[in-house]
């Protein structure tokens, strides 16, 4: 399995549906969250491409984007190969 790491702010309702999608799906992941850890944010926008919102999503190397392209791939059942 992948790692699956996100990138995650304060008071996101993306970044939340993002994590309750992945927890329904069983898929753990390894939270980062920009707003309390300043120097991840660094970390964020060379990983994404200078991508400033959250959250970002990897799936191991692989930028995922947020949550809209998050559910885009669940749905397309692409996710599920992406995460062996």
């Amino acid at each position: 399995m992948k790692e699956i790491t996100i990138y995650t702010g304060m008071m996101c309702g993306y970044c939340d549906a993002a994590k309750h999608l992945l927890n329904k799906k069983n898929l753990k992941f390894n939270e980062i969250n920009v707003a309390t850890n300043p120097d991840k944010r660094d970390e964020m926008l060379k990983r994404s491409n200078n991508a400033r919102t959250v959250p970002q999503i990897f799936i191991g190397d692989h930028h995922v984007g947020g949550y809209v392209e998050l559910r885009a791939l669940n749905n397309s059942g692409e996710l599920d190969k992406l995460v062996v």
